[in-house]
């Protein structure tokens, strides 16, 4: 396993070793030992999840507030996504930045998407599943949705009229963002 740091701070990108041969591939998609000998964290996942979406589907951007808040590893078991984290730390140098990602079946990466992220992705092809380990349990009422086009985040999500969900289409600014983080 490989971790590589991103421009927002917690944001890890873990790259798995792949082993291959004419028969198809192997990885080990996660080891707890490991990833804490590498990035220092003692991480718990507690709820995997699971969803398919085709080409366009835009999801997000999600998150839920403390003490519910979320660390999410996240990849795609088939298909590919453009993944994108907005940082929603107001103490956070890199406030209001975001990252994004083409995660798919190819390279095998995934993301670390730490507690404070405000988190989405849009699939880049029909039949695409998207797969997240999660540190927390969902609980609905913690959960908080900024509008995936907010002109002041400027995200490019690389699709021209994505669906979405009509919980999507109602969220909220990011000015005005009462951020609990």
């Amino acid at each position: 396993m490989k971790i590589e740091k991103t421009n927002i701070d917690g944001v890890l990108v873990v790259q798995p070793r792949v082993f291959g041969d004419e028969r198809g591939y192997f990885f080990e998609s996660f080891n707890e030992k490991r990833f804490a000998e590498l990035t220092g964290m003692d991480v718990k996942f507690v709820q995997d999840n699971q969803s398919k979406s085709d080409a366009n589907v835009l999801r997000g951007l999600h998150f839920q507030n403390p003490p519910y808040s979320q660390d999410k590893l996240v990849r795609v078991v088939q298909g590919s996504v453009k993944d994108v984290v907005v940082d929603i730390r107001p103490m956070s140098k890199t406030y209001g930045q975001h990252f994004s990602i083409k995660l798919d079946t190819i390279k095998h990466h995934m993301l670390f998407v730490p507690k404070g992220m405000a988190h989405g992705f849009v699939s880049l092809e029909d039949n695409t599943v998207f797969c997240y380990k999660c540190t927390n349990y969902y609980y609905p009422e913690s959960e908080g949705c900024i509008l995936w086009n907010d002109r002041t985040l400027n995200i490019d999500w690389g699709v021209k009229n994505p669906i979405i969900s009509e919980k999507d289409i109602n969220g909220g600014n990011f000015n005005e963002l009462k951020s609990l983080f």
